[in-house]
């Protein structure tokens, strides 16, 4: 549920600018984080995980470079 107030005051950034940092931040990690879990998967010779969390990577990099060209642009307009 959305919040009445913008808490943009405590951190210095609008909690929309903020979560969009976040959301990418946490996409990239999860790439990151897909990675190991592949290769744990790949070691035991289940392909059929391994393919999921490759998936899962695949989709984390697409909201990763989606989120990242939303910041570019956004940051490009405040400068």
């Amino acid at each position: 549920m959305a919040q009445d107030h913008e808490t943009g005051g405590v951190t210095g950034t609008k909690d929309k600018d903020f979560n969009l940092i976040t959301f990418t931040q946490m996409c990239l990690s999860n790439a990151l984080r897909m990675e190991a879990y592949c290769d744990d998967a790949e070691r035991t010779g289940d392909d059929e995980v391994a393919e999921l969390f490759r998936k899962a990577q695949a989709d984390s990099r697409k909201g990763a470079e989606i989120g990242k060209q939303l910041l570019a642009q956004r940051l490009g307009q405040n400068a």
